[in-house]
């Protein structure tokens, strides 16, 4: 936690009220203290440093609220099959997997570690990170270890979520297996997770087995999320919306009806755009219904080796932007205060006076430039809990 004093700030996006030209921002300990006009700076605000922004754009730092950081390995061979048109399958997973526990600690702590230093470079402050390619409770355990120790030393804000629901291990009886999650959950909620996630998709978990596995995971204190209608349309977006998930990500398959039962339900709709280009399915339409039905939408990179190697928010946002058609203030609105809503966060996304001092300098005097210069460097520097990281 620091003090610092953000001034010459071309234009400042805080969510609360217009945005304020010629501006600053007072963060003290770690917290928002005030923001208005430069010239307007209170006087007798002591011995703290400032950070003189050179003109540029300010924003809340970034939320991404749907990250699979941790593993070890390569999927180009699903990528270099893809591109020469094959289809995408859950089921590439397994190589993942077995990469990542072949890896040994440290090893998994350098990777993620070096992958959520790159998110933070480009501009985010909180992120997600679940579990997922160990598919053992050990090594689910460790997964979940070392992405609240990377967090830590990549200097970003770091929720866990537990994805032993993932797909089923190869070799592996469905039921025991749903079993052997549900019966590990004491042990995800010991190693620091906070959130229970399932794939509840064709080729990954059935509409049983996750209502099974959240109502547990529930009773054991976790917050829910869900992998909701990607490969295909399953009910999933409607199970979410009856066990009031905290989000359902991805829903390139939702309906109409699926949309408004979620917005009726406060369920954050959390689109991973990078997944459409990357995997080829250029899906993109479900934006529009989803923000059309009144939904809270969030959007995240889903970092991952088989479908999202994307270390970058602004892309993903760009892609939210160009691709999937929302305008520029609700792309920025997602990525702040909505990944916020995802995580249930009221503190993070914004720059009210209470919020942390999470914030972005932007590579622009202008915040529609992270979404319209492509192929640049978004960002500048990176500001957490008023730590000026990066530059």
């Amino acid at each position: 936690m620091a003090s610092l004093i953000v001034r010459n700030v071309g234009r400042l996006t805080t969510w609360h009220g217009p945005v304020v030209e010629r501006a600053a921002v007072v963060i003290r300990d770690g917290v928002v203290e005030w923001t208005g006009a430069d010239a307007d700076l209170p006087a007798g605000l002591g011995d703290v440093p400032e950070l003189d922004a050179g003109g540029a754009a300010v924003l809340p730092g970034f939320v991404d609220s749907h990250t699979h950081a941790v593993w070890a390995g390569s999927r180009r061979e699903d990528f270099v099959g893809r591109v020469s048109g094959a289809d995408y399958s859950p089921h590439g997973i397994s190589s993942t997997v077995a990469a990542t526990r072949a890896a040994s600690y440290d090893e998994l702590l350098a990777l993620t570690t070096e992958r959520l230093t790159e998110m933070r470079r480009h501009g985010t402050t909180t992120v997600e990170v679940k579990s997922g390619y160990g598919l053992t409770p050990g090594e689910e355990v460790q997964l979940l270890t070392v992405a609240r120790q990377a967090g830590g030393l990549a200097q970003l804000d770091t929720t866990t979520t537990y994805l032993g629901a993932h797909v089923v291990p190869a070799g592996r009886d469905r039921a025991d297996y749903v079993d052997e999650v549900v019966g590990s959950l004491p042990a995800a909620v010991d190693a620091g997770a906070h959130w229970c996630d399932v794939f509840c998709d064709d080729g990954a978990f059935s509409l049983d087995e996750a209502r099974r596995i959240l109502t547990s995971a529930r009773e054991h204190g976790l917050g829910l999320r869900m992998h909701a209608e990607q490969l295909s349309h399953t009910g999933a977006a409607q199970l979410a919306t009856e066990l009031r998930c905290a989000s359902a990500d991805h829903l390139d398959h939702v309906t109409e009806d699926d949309a408004r039962a979620l917005a009726a339900a406060d369920v954050v709709a959390t689109l991973v755009p990078v997944v459409s280009l990357y995997s080829r399915s250029m899906r993109w339409s479900h934006a529009r219904i989803l923000r059309d039905a009144g939904c809270t939408l969030a959007i995240a990179t889903d970092c991952n080796p088989g479908t999202a190697w994307c270390e970058s928010m602004p892309y993903a946002m760009q892609l939210a932007c160009l691709a999937m058609g929302l305008d520029v203030e609700t792309t920025l609105r997602a990525a702040t205060l909505g990944g916020a809503a995802a995580l249930r966060r009221t503190d993070i996304g914004h720059l009210g006076v209470g919020a942390k001092g999470d914030l972005v300098l932007v590579s622009s005097d202008h915040e529609s430039d992270v979404l319209g210069h492509l192929g640049t460097q978004a960002v500048i520097q990176t500001v957490v809990d008023g730590c000026p990281i990066g530059g």
